[in-house]
């Protein structure tokens, strides 16, 4: 059974940072392309930033050059390393395995990490 679950949400001012984690078990991170997706309120859910089982990674346009995906994969773990953060970077986050072939979700969502960003 998969189960992603994520941590590390919180509260943050405009500017500030945050690292989210996202643990792994049932799957081997190393080899499944990882994403993190977020929904902020009233959206659909967005692909936000992948890493590929091949090495690299991908982002959205609105996180470029300020989220960074990572994984550690003796842990089984993938993090999102966020800074300069908006107050449109509100959402609860969630990690999946991302299918080769498009942005979608391969497994169950797990519980999200609810990152609010205002002063």
């Amino acid at each position: 059974q998969v189960q992603l679950v994520e941590s590390g949400g919180g509260l943050v001012q405009p500017g500030g940072s945050l690292r989210l984690s996202c643990a792994a078990s049932g799957i081997r991170i190393s080899i499944n392309d990882m994403g993190w997706y977020r929904q902020a309120p009233g959206k659909e859910r967005e692909l936000v930033a992948a890493i590929l089982s091949g090495g690299g990674a991908n982002y959205a346009d609105p996180v470029k050059g300020r989220f960074t995906i990572s994984r550690d994969n003796a842990r089984n773990t993938v993090y999102l390393q966020m800074s300069s953060l908006k107050s449109e970077d509100t959402a609860v986050y969630y990690c999946n395995a991302k299918r080769r072939n498009g942005p979608g979700p391969v497994y169950a969502w797990g519980q999200g990490t609810l990152v609010t960003v205002s002063s």
